[in-house]
């Protein structure tokens, strides 16, 4: 269950959906991104990807989750092109039979997505656009799996 989109998504709807699906899990832990203003400027953002090779990196990290841990199902929604200060950016959820089960891997997805899935983000100011650059405690969070 992978999405890479442009649309907005309904992340209630989706959880709903989601939850009905996993029949038999007794947990299911799900985070939706906001796009926020860090640095108090910022208009827009604008996310790019490379159709095809996306999709094949989201899917080896959600493998990787599976693997790891005891999961009846994750699902991993990020969408792409201008979004808007506010708007949802992307969503995880994972379902098992145990909440710890659950709330690991839901942060190992999110730690992987931040760091290693292969989307590039711009930021939109009065300013100007800028590319964002990765940060070193994205990379460091990473080192914990």
């Amino acid at each position: 269950m992978i999405r890479v989109q442009a649309m907005p998504f309904d992340s209630g709807g989706e959880l709903n959906i989601f939850s009905a699906s996993v029949a038999g899990a007794g947990a299911v832990v799900s985070f939706t991104g906001l796009v926020r203003d860090v640095s108090g400027g910022l208009s827009s953002i604008e996310i790019e990807h490379y159709p095809g090779m996306t999709e094949k990196a989201l899917g080896a990290i959600r493998a990787d989750a599976m693997q790891r841990w005891d999961l009846a199902d994750a699902l991993i929604i990020h969408r792409f092109g201008a979004l808007d200060v506010g708007e949802t950016i992307m969503m995880v959820a994972t379902a098992s039979r145990h909440r710890k089960d659950a709330f690991e891997a839901a942060e190992f997805l999110m730690d992987y997505l931040k760091s290693r899935a292969p989307f590039w983000k711009r930021e939109v100011t009065a300013d100007g656009a800028d590319w964002v650059a990765s940060r070193a405690e994205d990379e460091d969070a990473l080192k914990r799996w």
